[in-house]
Formats: C-alpha cells, sequence, structure tokens
C-alpha cells in the first residue's frame, strides 16, 4: 500500500506488509538512486579526462584538490591513511549531488527533493564513516589499545579515568547520531526556507502562467544563494 502525505517534513512511503524493515520512503529511495548514479557518472567521465603526460587545465585543479585533501589526510590521521581520500571524495560529491538534485529538474518532478533531507539517508552515510573510523582504529591501535582510548584522559589518575569511561562510550555512541543529524538539520531547514519563500513568490505571481515559467529560476537562485 502506498502512503502519501504533502505536509512538510514527512514522506510518501510505501509498505509491504512485512514490518518496519519492509516500508520505504519511496521519494528519498528514487532520489538517492539518482543521485549514485550521477555520482557514478561523474566519477567515471573525471576519470575518462585524466590521463599521462602534460595534464589539462581541468586535471591540473583536480590534481591540486586531491593533494591538498592527501595533506590534510597525512598531517591530521596518518601517512598510511590515504585509503579515506575515494571514500572521502564519493562523500562529498555524492552529498553534493543529493543536496542539488531537486534543482536539476527545475520541479517539473515534485516528487524529487534533496536526498539528504532525510534523516535515514544522513544517519546511513554517518554509521559507514564512524564504522570505518572503528576498523581503522583496531588496525592502528590493536584490539587493546582501542578500548584502552576509552578512559582518556590518560593522564589522570587510574579510578578517575574508570569514571570517564562511560562517558567517552557516549561520546563515541553519539558521534554518528550527531553527524546525522548535523547533515539533516542543514539540508531539511534550507528546504523548508525554500519552501516558505516559494509560497510566498507564488502568492505574489498570482497568474498560473507566470508562476510556471518563474518558480524553476526562483527555486534556482534561492538554493544557489
Amino acid at each position: 500500500m502506498i502512503y502519501a502525505d504533502g505536509s512538510i517534513g514527512t514522506h510518501p512511503t510505501i509498505d509491504f506488509g512485512c514490518g518496519p524493515l519492509c516500508r520505504f520512503n519511496y521519494d528519498s529511495v528514487i532520489s538517492s538512486l539518482i543521485a549514485v548514479v550521477l555520482t557514478i557518472a561523474i566519477a567515471f567521465w573525471v576519470r575518462s579526462r585524466l590521463q599521462a603526460g602534460e595534464p589539462t587545465r581541468f586535471q591540473a585543479v583536480f590534481e591540486w584538490g586531491y593533494d591538498q585533501l592527501r595533506a590534510l589526510i597525512k598531517s591530521n590521521v596518518a601517512d598510511d591513511a590515504l585509503f579515506i581520500i575515494p571514500l572521502a571524495m564519493t562523500l562529498f560529491l555524492f552529498i553534493l549531488i543529493g543536496n542539488w538534485i531537486e534543482v536539476f529538474p527545475l520541479a517539473l518532478f515534485p516528487i524529487l527533493h534533496g536526498a539528504n533531507a532525510d534523516l535515514n539517508q544522513t544517519l546511513a552515510m554517518a554509521l559507514i564513516v564512524i564504522g570505518v573510523v572503528q576498523w581503522y582504529s583496531i588496525h592502528v591501535l590493536g584490539f587493546r589499545g582501542y578500548l584502552r582510548r576509552f578512559t582518556k584522559p590518560f593522564e589522570l589518575p587510574l579510578l578517575a579515568r574508570i569514571a570517564f569511561t562511560p562517558l567517552n562510550i557516549i561520546e563515541e555512541i553519539q558521534k554518528p547520531l550527531s553527524l546525522g543529524l548535523r547533515l539533516f538539520g542543514n539540508i531539511f531547514g534550507g528546504l523548508v526556507m525554500v519552501y516558505l519563500l516559494t509560497l510566498g513568490f507564488t502568492a505574489f505571481a498570482g497568474s498560473s502562467v507566470i508562476q510556471t515559467a518563474l518558480s524553476p529560476i526562483w527555486i534556482l537562485l534561492l538554493v544557489a544563494w
């Protein structure tokens, strides 16, 4: 059964009747799939523009950004943590496309929205990133060293470090929730503001012909601003 609700903050859903795991926000699924396809297509296009020998202007800019990201990772993580680069660049491109996806069809398809305006999506990406962080911590520190990091600050006496352990565990658990809510709040808040300002614009425009012609331009200007 398909459920549709046009109020702000809700998503049209489809339920296959086998519990909560079989109920989907199909507008978010469609928007996310489009963002995935565009991300993969752009990645292959960028790869096709890279070549050996004298770099093109595009390749020079790309390599400059790559070098900046590599230097940032080396200075903040470790020299052997360069596996973060493809993950970071993929997430950056996917989030960028997901945020702008509703601008591409210029409101011709109302079912599309900013993919990251769904908390399920942002929490999923946050869990992936936190999972990679936990794996890398165990890989570098070992399992014993990984557990020891939950007893910081290390300069305190043993009893004080034991008292801090539950707080450190809570801090680690809340990280994916904080990351997911931060991105969701930014995108959802922006979409609400665009929606409200667009309502004011359509009321001011009056004519349905003018609304149809100018609403896409208005939305594009609002999102870009």
